[in-house]
């Protein structure tokens, strides 16, 4: 199916709705999986996340704040995604700026967790060199014992949201004509497509 511009709404959180239930309903693997790219003091670095929502036009996730991720965003708060799903032949790329969550939001999410996920996040010193798999292994045993009922949330660890500046869509077409429609935002927070040759 051919991404015209006749037939795309005007709004891109509806296209990427529509896009994202495509996928999930084809069977994508893993279809919340997007890349996110940041760049800090150690230069650029990209890697995969996990996808939670959009909240008021912004692009959910979470992660430790003191994972390199997080120094990036402190940083430099501009930072890109990228979802991909071979299987409907679509990509959508956004470029924005990002902030925390809320505390309380980031509490409400950690709650609905999986136990050994919350512990595996209160144990892990993300992105941080540690001596051996044993190491945090002990750790999450240790913290099981002391947290039998809650896990509380860690300190570093919470949510951020991605407030693009454009998303662009790309579907695959025969002979690499491909079709690219860039949504850009302007202040008062009207969207603008246009096409990009591919």
């Amino acid at each position: 199916m051919s991404l015209l511009e006749e037939q795309a709404p005007g709004d891109p959180y509806q296209l990427f709705s529509k896009w994202f239930g495509e996928a999930m309903d084809a069977g994508a693997p893993q279809p919340d999986a997007m890349t996110l790219a940041t760049a800090g003091e150690e230069g650029p670095s990209a890697r995969m996340v996990l996808y939670k929502g959009l909240r008021k036009g912004s692009f959910i996730f979470y992660t430790n704040y003191d994972s390199r991720k997080g120094r990036d965003i402190s940083h430099d708060r501009r930072a890109a995604l990228v979802f991909y799903w071979s299987v409907t032949r679509h990509q959508v790329r956004v470029y924005g700026v990002v902030h925390k969550i809320k505390r309380e939001d980031a509490a409400v999410y950690f709650a609905t967790r999986p136990r050994g996920a919350q512990l595996s996040a209160l144990a892990s010193p993300q992105s941080r060199v540690v001596r051996s798999r044993g190491v945090l292994e002990r750790r999450v045993l240790e913290l099981a014992e002391l947290h039998p009922e809650t896990v509380p949330l860690p300190r570093t660890w919470g949510g951020y949201a991605l407030r693009p500046v454009w998303i662009e869509f790309w579907e695959s077409r025969e002979d690499r004509l491909h079709d690219r429609l860039r949504y850009t935002v302007n202040d008062r927070g009207i969207w603008r497509m246009e096409r990009l040759a591919p």
